[in-house]
């Protein structure tokens, strides 16, 4: 499945002639080429050396140049793309890698791909209560930290996260209005468990809740491997900005890591809610791995 989304991203973004791909747009952001009129900006869209963008108010751009070099655009003012690609220097990055990822697994056709898969959707009982994390073969973390979602019932909160170990004694217990929780794993209530059960239910109808969901650690050596992997991009990627949260999760989710994709995801969401190229991605991470059902 994924070296499939890789292919498809290599053969459908992988043009020879672009300087910069738009990953993300926010505002009434348009762009020109030599000679021409201008046009909206579009997510996906390829910017050549020769255009140039004009960013406006209250709006926002992220680009990832064709080695790979993420950037973003805030200010409102137009730009030379000539000029953008200067101020990133010269050097290549792996980074290009999960931005095509990203994209192909976004594209109109991908969606399009997911909309047409046929097949039963198990709802649940009435008393089920969805929360997105994955099925026990994917349900490895390689981070120190965590955010278990879920959908909100018709019951409504307050929630109840129940940490258990896999014999279902409790480990801890969180209580939260919202429909999120962020979990630190160095905790020393769970720092050193290798697995376990995450369980969500309603505070205002106790008959309302999760099954146990496994959560487990990665093996050291397959950590190891992750980090191989991530100091490929640290130069390019500082995990500070809701874009590199954005294109980490793309690396997270290329590398199988569902649980640190999603977490990354909402960490894009919360720190720029006004983007919503960050919540759109989301939602289609959220069906294409089947954490969600799409409403109709």
């Amino acid at each position: 499945m994924v070296a499939g989304l890789v292919a498809l991203g290599i053969t459908s973004y992988g043009q020879a002639d672009y300087a910069f791909k738009v990953l993300a747009n926010k505002g009434a952001n348009e762009y020109k080429s030599k000679g021409g009129a201008w046009q909206p900006v579009k997510t996906g869209i390829s910017l050549t050396v020769e255009d140039e963008v004009k960013v406006s108010e209250n709006a926002y751009l992220g680009l990832v140049s064709k080695s790979g070099k993420p950037l973003e655009l805030k200010k409102a003012q137009n730009y030379k793309v000539a000029d953008l690609l200067s101020q990133l220097g010269s050097g290549t990055s792996v980074m290009s890698k999960y931005t095509d990822f990203i994209l192909s697994s976004n594209s109109a056709e991908a969606k399009k791909n997911r909309l047409s898969a046929t097949g039963a959707v198990h709802r649940g009982e009435p008393t089920a209560l969805s929360v997105y994390l994955p099925p026990a073969q994917n349900s490895f973390v390689f981070n120190n930290s965590m955010y278990v979602v879920w959908e909100a019932p018709k019951a409504g909160g307050p929630y109840v996260v129940t940490l258990l170990d896999f014999y279902e004694d409790v480990i801890m217990k969180v209580e939260t209005p919202e429909t999120s929780i962020k979990l630190d794993l160095s905790d020393p209530k769970l720092a050193s468990r290798k697995n376990f059960l995450v369980q969500v239910s309603s505070n205002a109808d106790k008959k309302v809740h999760s099954e146990g969901i496994a959560v487990k650690r990665m093996d050291p050596a397959e950590q190891e491997k992750i980090k191989k992997a991530y100091a490929e991009i640290a130069a390019d990627l500082k995990d500070e900005t809701a874009f590199d949260k954005f294109i980490l999760a793309g690396f997270y989710e290329q590398h199988g890591l569902i649980i640190d994709a999603l977490s990354s995801y909402e960490e894009a969401v919360k720190m720029a809610p006004d983007v919503e190229s960050f919540v759109e991605a989301r939602n289609e991470f959220l069906y294409r791995n089947k954490l969600a059902v799409q409403k109709q």
